[in-house]
């Protein structure tokens, strides 16, 4: 009973990754198709109305607040890349 438990693990984790390659497969044809019909701007005006609506959501500090921890995760990066 338990060695059938344990080989069913692997084939999920195949059909997981199989699922996620179709998936991501079919987002990228979606959005190549979206460009050819609307042009790259059409992303652009998504993403601005996007933070537009964020923005007023959370407020500006919510923002700054993601900026600043952005900033350290690179400065630490940095500092583990220089320390090899």
């Amino acid at each position: 009973m338990v060695e059938a438990a344990t080989t069913k693990k692997p084939a999920k984790r195949a059909k997981r990754k199989k699922d996620r390659e179709f998936f991501q497969a079919i987002g990228r044809k979606g959005g190549q198709k979206t460009r050819e019909k609307y042009g790259s701007e059409f992303f652009s005006s998504i993403g601005k109305r996007g933070g537009t609506a964020l923005k007023e959501e959370k407020g500006i500090e919510f923002f700054r607040k993601i900026a600043r921890i952005s900033r350290q995760k690179v400065a630490e990066a940095a500092a583990a890349a220089a320390a090899e």
